[in-house]
């Protein structure tokens, strides 16, 4: 299967996760069945400067960053660590994480939620 860019649902999210500004989100999947019901998120995310996805623990599920653009605030757990292009972040299940771009310039990356 092959969804074209155009194709793919583009979501404004608000305050994420009590996080700072709207967050886009543009999703490669329609949902947990394309993951053969193992995950419930494939998608881009885009931090304009001073946007964030506000810390949150990850009870049933563990994700995934890959920073694909810019330099971000990285919240692992309640430490606070600089992640940039060609990093990968790991949200395990029971942990916490939230990201924040404190830059001038935009943070793109991709994020995988998968089922415990």
């Amino acid at each position: 299967m092959i969804r074209k860019a155009e194709e793919c649902r583009v979501e404004l999210k608000e305050h994420m996760r009590d996080g700072d500004g709207t967050v886009e989100l543009t999703h490669f999947i329609a949902g947990p069945e394309e993951m053969n019901g193992k995950g419930r998120l494939c998608s881009k995310i885009h931090l304009r400067p001073g946007t964030s996805i506000g810390y949150h623990v990850h009870d049933k599920d563990a994700e995934i960053f890959y920073i694909m653009k810019g330099t971000a605030e990285y919240n692992d757990g309640g430490e606070v660590k600089t992640v940039k292009a060609g990093d990968v972040t790991i949200c395990p299940t029971g942990t916490g994480h939230g990201i924040a771009n404190r830059s001038e310039e935009d943070v793109e990356l991709v994020a995988v939620i998968v089922y415990a």
